[in-house]
């Protein structure tokens, strides 16, 4: 039982409530005391100074009645010595509070001198007497008074009163903090099991409210990781089977011996392509998850990022000639300093996309210029563009917008490795141009060094 938060925090919570009532009502008691000592010191003097006045005023016959009525009269104790040290009581004298008058106290209130002590819970004084030319040392004693007895006994009750409160009080509210705990608890145990649709429901604005805010947040972005990497698979499995089926398919067909030659070399063909399909696959998902991981290495080198770009243009010159596409360029003479290689991967992969979806005898315009916050480099094109629905996901892993799906082949992972890279770069890419006239890619590299990845 011990072991749990809730019994914890009651008992320490109780242990604090204990300790602070002891040292409260100790700190508070002794001015008290103090106070009320003093109180009866005064009284007693003044008492003792009266009782000399009446006596000599008076000059009783009979001292010994005198004091006894006195005593009874205004419930003091009393005790009278002689010179020769005898010593009479009068009312109830405490016999240790005797012990406490030595002999020379006696005699210094014998020649006159007014003594004043405190024992424990006892006051005396003493005063000195003549009656009838005889001298007396008087002492006056008075013990703990009704009225701080009456303060013990309401401050004792009073503390006892405010425990019993408080700890009902602390059972309540270590309830109303350890709750949210436990609910949160049983839904770290669901999280664990798949459960990724559990929500915490704390309406607090405290540290707890706090934590439990930030788990709900938690638990959204798991469900929507684990949606991910669900749909990560299926479109996985999606784009290996459809070329995997092909392949299988035709090598079965070219098991047929009556097959022509012309059929047959169409289905080596097919098989080929379908094979390049899967290598260029399979080379796009290791190239992303390298880029995704934490030691990816990124090798900044100090390169002219004009001339990157024209030999990429050149590179893939067989394939914009095939299709006629107008290739203009507009780029100053440039050297930044980045990944070459990842860089190099972006325009491919930009270019490529550009002659995929620009039509036969279309416009790619290719630019490269400074801005206020770095470079910019601008792919844009004149094919069939982007609609507005596709934008927001157009940089997810395996998306396809309709209108490419049902045209184009492509795995889908082209522009989600140049999204990886840009970021990387800490740049920005923005997507412009409209639906059915094309479509424009600027993307925006910061200087490295005002980035912090370069020191």
């Amino acid at each position: 039982m011990i072991k749990t938060l809730y019994f914890r925090v009651v008992l320490i919570f109780l242990t604090i409530v204990i300790v602070s009532l002891i040292l409260a009502s100790s700190i508070s008691f002794l001015p008290f005391k103090n106070q009320q000592t003093l109180l009866f010191q005064n009284e007693l003097l003044t008492a003792g100074n009266n009782l000399s006045e009446m006596i000599r005023d008076l000059n009783p016959s009979n001292l010994d009645d005198f004091l006894k009525r006195f005593s009874n009269l205004y419930n003091y104790s009393l005790s009278l010595y002689n010179a020769s040290g005898e010593r009479k009581d009068y009312g109830k004298v405490e016999s240790e509070m005797q012990m406490e008058i030595r002999q020379a106290d006696i005699t210094s209130v014998l020649k006159e001198n007014v003594y004043v002590n405190r024992h424990h819970a006892q006051t005396a004084v003493g005063i000195p007497l003549e009656v009838s030319g005889t001298r007396y040392a008087l002492f006056l004693y008075q013990g703990i008074t009704p009225q701080i007895g009456e303060f013990v006994r309401t401050l004792g009750a009073t503390l006892v009163l405010i425990l019993l409160i408080g700890s009902v009080l602390i059972v309540v509210a270590s309830r109303y903090i350890v709750k949210p705990l436990q609910a949160m608890t049983a839904a770290i145990k669901r999280l664990a099991k798949g459960d990724f649709n559990v929500q915490v429901k704390v309406k607090r604005r405290d540290e707890l409210g706090i934590l439990a805010e930030s788990f709900n947040h938690m638990a959204s972005e798991l469900k929507q990781l684990e949606r991910m990497r669900q749909d990560f698979v299926s479109n996985v499995s999606h784009e290996i089977q459809t070329p995997l089926t092909s392949i299988r398919g035709f090598s079965k067909a070219l098991q047929n011996e009556g097959i022509s030659e012309p059929d047959r070399k169409r289905y080596l063909n097919i098989i080929e392509q379908e094979s390049v399909r899967l290598a260029r696959l399979s080379d796009n998902l290791l190239k992303l998850a390298s880029l995704e991981s934490e030691h990816h290495p990124f090798h900044p080198t100090h390169f002219s990022l004009d001339e990157q770009l024209r030999r990429i243009v050149v590179a893939n010159e067989p394939l914009w000639l095939e299709k006629e596409l107008d290739i203009q360029l507009e780029l100053i003479d440039l050297k930044i300093t980045g990944d070459a290689d990842q860089l190099n991967q972006v325009w491919t992969n930009l270019l490529n996309n550009s002659m995929k979806f620009t039509p036969h005898g279309g416009k790619i315009l290719i630019e490269l210029k400074e801005a206020a916050n770095g470079i910019q480099v601008l792919f844009s094109d004149t094919g069939m563009g982007i609609r507005p629905e596709d934008r927001e996901r157009i940089f997810e892993r395996f998306y396809k917008s309709d209108a490419s799906r049902q045209i184009y082949d492509g795995s889908g992972l082209g522009l989600a490795i140049v999204k990886k890279i840009v970021d990387i770069h800490q740049g920005e890419i923005e997507i412009g141009g409209k639906f059915g006239q094309g479509a424009d890619f600027t993307i925006t590299l910061p200087s490295l060094r005002k980035a912090g990845l370069l020191p």
